[in-house]
């Protein structure tokens, strides 16, 4: 298989303001993208304005991050039940369009939450398990290939232990904990989608790319993204949910 088979997507978490950046560099790439956005964030970080939010959901997908930012696993089937059917309620009041996307915060969900989600009228959802070149086999609990981020090798492995579907991300484990930087890492996965097809979803939040003063890193593999993928390869998380199930 060749590039031409490979299905690139990305996605962004917690609505901070520096997802504004993120979508620049995605504009000047030809790339799309789906951000993942809470009303609220109960942990103090800042979260996208009205008008910024509307900008932003003129160009790319917008899905729900909960009402609060709330790890739905910590809390009781009440609140979990509010925090999924509100954050999609008042983003589509507020966009006036439908949220058909969800994202559990942290990655903390029991299957009654998945079967919420489900009931609430989303399409699909996305978690947080990583190293898969594939979309998975149920649309609400959708993986990831890669976050953004400069993880220790011992995040990977508990990943890919508690993660489960062990033969199907075994390779992607392999590559990764070859590399002991993480952009090596990063380059490592994507040439390896490439090269043998698949999905490769990268997903972030911008507020580390801040922290890590990472720009420069994300505007590099984004141009590299653009020069491998062709235009029909490059797709949200709800397209590739889509074209998935």
């Amino acid at each position: 298989m060749s590039s031409n088979d490979v299905i690139f997507t990305f996605s962004i978490d917690d609505g901070h303001p520096s997802d504004m950046r993120v979508a620049e560099i995605l504009e000047r790439h030809g790339l799309d993208a789906t951000f993942f956005i809470p009303v609220r964030n109960r942990e103090g970080q800042p979260v996208l304005d009205k008008h910024a939010l509307r900008q932003l959901a003129s160009r790319f997908e917008i899905g729900s991050h909960t009402c609060d930012h709330c790890f739905l696993k910590n809390v009781d089937v009440a609140e979990s039940h509010y925090q999924i059917t509100e954050g999609k309620k008042q983003l589509e009041d507020l966009l006036g369009a439908p949220i058909e996307g969800f994202c559990y915060p942290g990655g903390k969900y029991r299957k009654s939450d998945a079967a919420m989600v489900q009931s609430a009228g989303f399409r699909y959802a996305r978690t947080t398990m990583n190293l898969c070149f594939d979309s998975g086999d149920n649309p609400y609990e959708m993986p990831t290939t890669f976050q953004f981020y400069p993880h220790e090798r011992s995040v990977y492995l508990r990943n890919f232990t508690r993660g489960g579907h062990w033969g199907q991300r075994r390779e992607a484990l392999r590559l990764a904990l070859q590399k002991k930087d993480w952009i090596d890492r990063l380059h490592a996965l994507f040439r390896h989608a490439c090269d043998q097809g698949g999905v490769f979803h990268l997903w972030a939040h911008s507020n580390d790319i801040d922290a890590l003063q990472a720009w420069d890193k994300l505007d590099a593999f984004l141009a590299e993204v653009a020069s491998s993928v062709p235009p029909q390869g490059r797709v949200n998380n709800g397209r590739l949910a889509a074209i998935s199930f």
